[in-house]
C-alpha cells in the first residue's frame, strides 16, 4: 500500500508517518508539507519515505505528487485555532481550499480513499452536553470549526459525485510528542521565559479531554483497514477530562515551581471562538475495537515532559 500524507511533517502527521513506516505492507509514504509548522527532526529516516516540500495550493505539483496512491491522510491545515481572531480568512485559505485541492487531485488520479482530520469544533458550544456524531446538531462558533465542517461536507459531496470514499475523525484536543501548539506548549514556553509570573487565557476553568497523539495514531492506522463506504464520521476522545488550572499545576510540578503569580485574562473562554467545556461521546468508534491507553492527565504529563526534554529543538 502507498500512502500520501499531507502535513506529514507536522504534529499528528509525523507521528503517523513514524508508525506506519514500521508496517511491512506499507511500501511507500509520500509526505507533502510546506513546513510552515512541521519539522524534519520530527521524522525518522527511512527509504520508504519521500518528502515533497511544497504547498497544497500548487495544484499542478500536487496532481503529480499524489499519483499511484492507495490512501490519502489529510492533516494540512492552520494549526492555531486562536489565530482566526485576528485573521478570519486563515481557516478558509489554509483549511477548506487545501482539502478541495486534495480532492481534485484524487479525482484526476482516480484515488478513492481519504482519512481526514476534523475536530470537535464542528459542534460549537454545547456546554456539558455529550457530543454524538449522529445526534448533536453542528453549529461551530469559530472559523476553524466551520472550515472543518465544510470539509467534511465536501468529502461527502465528492463521495456522491465521483465515488471518493472517506472517514472524518472529530478529535478531542490532541497533545503529545512533536506538538507545535496548545496549552502544554504555551505553558512550557512561558515557564522557560519567566518562572515568577504566568498569564493564563480565560479563567482557567476550561475543561476538556486531551487525547495522546499515540492513541490518535492507533485509530488512524486501524481505520485504514476499514471497508470504506461513502463518508463516515467518528468522534475520538478519552472518557475523562481536565481543566486548564489542573494542567498548569502539572506544569509547575514538572518545573518544580512552588510559588508563581497567576494572571488570568478573564472570562469563560480562552479566546473568541474557544469552547470552554467539551464532552465528547466516542462510543461509535470504540465499538469497532479501539480504546485509548492514556488518560487526559497522563497525556498532559507526557507532553510536558517531551517539551522540556526537547527544549533545544523547540528553541524555548
Amino acid at each position: 500500500m502507498n500512502l500520501f500524507i499531507s502535513g506529514g511533517a507536522g504534529f499528528i502527521g509525523s507521528n503517523l508517518v513514524n508508525e506506519v513506516n514500521k508496517l511491512k505492507k506499507i511500501k511507500k509514504i509520500i509526505i507533502y508539507d510546506n513546513f510552515s509548522s512541521g519539522k524534519k527532526w520530527f521524522l525518522k529516516k527511512s527509504k520508504k519515505i519521500r518528502i515533497i516540500n511544497a504547498d497544497l495550493k500548487n495544484q499542478n505539483k500536487l496532481n503529480k505528487s499524489i499519483k499511484k496512491t492507495d490512501l490519502v491522510y489529510h492533516f494540512a491545515a492552520n494549526p492555531d485555532i486562536a489565530a482566526a481572531v485576528k485573521n478570519p480568512d486563515i481557516d478558509f485559505i489554509e483549511g477548506t481550499i487545501l482539502l478541495r485541492n486534495v480532492l481534485e487531485a484524487m479525482r484526476k488520479n482516480n484515488i478513492k480513499k481519504i482519512i481526514f482530520a476534523s475536530g470537535s469544533g464542528v459542534y460549537g458550544d454545547k456546554k456539558d452536553k455529550p457530543l454524538i456524531e449522529d445526534k448533536t446538531i453542528t453549529n461551530p462558533i469559530s472559523t476553524y470549526g466551520a472550515s472543518k465542517l465544510y470539509c467534511e461536507n465536501l468529502i461527502a459531496s465528492y463521495s456522491n459525485l465521483v465515488g471518493i470514499t472517506g472517514i472524518s475523525f472529530r478529535f478531542a484536543n490532541v497533545s503529545g510528542d512533536n506538538c507545535t501548539h496548545g496549552v502544554c506548549y504555551d505553558f512550557v514556553k512561558k515557564l522557560f521565559k519567566n518562572k515568577k509570573e504566568i498569564n493564563i487565557l480565560g479563567n482557567g476553568q476550561q475543561s476538556k479531554s486531551y487525547l495522546h497523539v499515540s492513541d490518535v495514531v492507533s485509530a488512524l492506522i486501524k481505520a485504514k483497514n476499514f471497508k470504506f463506504k461513502n463518508h463516515q464520521v467518528y468522534n475520538l476522545s478519552t472518557k475523562d477530562f481536565i481543566s486548564v488550572n489542573e494542567i498548569l499545576k502539572l506544569a509547575l510540578e514538572a518545573f518544580k515551581i512552588k510559588n508563581i503569580k497567576k494572571k488570568y485574562t478573564g472570562g469563560t473562554r480562552g479566546w473568541r471562538g474557544d469552547v470552554p467545556i467539551v464532552r465528547i461521546n466516542d462510543s461509535k468508534f470504540r465499538k469497532l475495537g479501539w480504546s485509548n491507553k492514556n488518560s487526559s492527565k497522563q497525556t498532559i504529563i507526557k507532553t510536558i515532559k517531551f517539551l522540556i526534554n526537547n527544549r533545544k529543538h523547540y528553541g524555548f
